[in-house]
């Protein structure tokens, strides 16, 4: 009898471990739709999502048409009732879900902020009917959704930031120009302007002589006109109540030149809005979280930013 009960008790707490294993994993990464209703959408049954997976996690995700948030709540620190929506890269064509995503999720848990992964869909006329404004509208609604729940996670409405890398940099210095943009029918009242951007690297200027060209064509076309250009090139639309913001860019980084970050700098000084800008000396671009060089202490320096504007 003795021998039965030592392996009925084993699997036993295994399921216990294995449930408490999972529930956490749920807590901590919960994945909700975006939309009840995806705005000016158009229905294409052939246009599916593209994973690439490696080691079993998802790496980048491209034909985004069913826009997602994932929600990241800390649990091994006590979160301090900051959330910061993330917004990842990848020009406009594709999304880096896991260096510019998942990664930076756990990063923002460890400092106790509840971190939420945009997958917004990518500017496509084949799903949207003006895919200049698609990113926007999954931008504004990502923040609102935030806000409006903003008591499920204990966040405080007045402490919700974003940050974007690359051309989702691009993205979130769009929402922070133009959050009040009516890109779709909404009777909510709620505002869809961050309290603060974290920007890593961004595309911030669509002006040719400056942008990303991987960028502006994905999201404005191969022969935009100058007054689109100019729409889309946040550091013409900084005004007073552009939210602070936190910039880091690499000196040598040939992809995204640092006058991206730069000009807009300038624009939020001109403006009077409080802002911090790190210029790298190395790190090229895309460098994520920091892998080598001098890039790699950005993490650091955000976080004091961070700290000292009680986030």
């Amino acid at each position: 009898m003795k021998k039965f009960k030592i392996h009925l008790v084993k699997p036993f707490k295994l399921l216990v471990l294995f449930l408490a294993i999972s529930n956490l994993t749920q807590a901590q990464n919960q994945i909700v739709p975006l939309w009840n209703k995806i705005p000016d959408e158009i229905k294409a049954p052939d246009y599916k999502e593209k994973e690439i997976i490696k080691d079993g996690l998802v790496q980048s995700t491209s034909l985004v048409s069913i826009p997602t948030l994932s929600i990241f709540v800390p649990t091994a620190v006590k979160p301090n009732q900051t959330a910061v929506i993330i917004f990842p890269g990848g020009g406009y064509s594709h999304l880096a879900i896991d260096k510019e995503g998942t990664k930076v999720a756990n990063w923002l848990n460890s400092l106790g902020i509840t971190a939420f992964v945009l997958k917004y869909r990518l500017p496509s006329d084949l799903i949207m009917k003006n895919k200049n404004i698609g990113p926007l509208q999954d931008a504004q609604e990502a923040v609102r959704y935030v806000r409006e729940n903003a008591a499920k996670w204990n966040i405080d409405t007045n402490k919700i930031g974003t940050i974007g890398f690359s051309a989702g940099g691009h993205l979130a210095s769009t929402l922070a120009t133009h959050y009040d943009d009516k890109t779709y029918e909404s009777a909510s009242k709620i505002s869809a302007r961050p309290d603060f951007s974290l920007l890593i690297y961004p595309v911030i200027s669509m002006q040719n002589e400056v942008t990303h060209k991987g960028s502006q064509t994905s999201l404005l076309g191969n022969n935009p006109s100058q007054d689109l250009i100019d729409s889309f090139s946040n550091e013409k639309k900084v005004t007073p109540q552009t939210p602070p913001t936190f910039l880091v860019h690499a000196t040598d980084d040939g992809a995204v030149i640092p006058e991206n970050s730069i000009y807009y700098y300038l624009a939020l000084k001109k403006n009077g809005v409080t802002s911090e800008l790190h210029l790298y000396e190395n790190g090229g671009h895309g460098f994520g979280l920091g892998v080598k060089d001098t890039s790699k202490n950005w993490t650091k320096d955000c976080e004091e930013w961070l700290k000292s504007h009680g986030y």
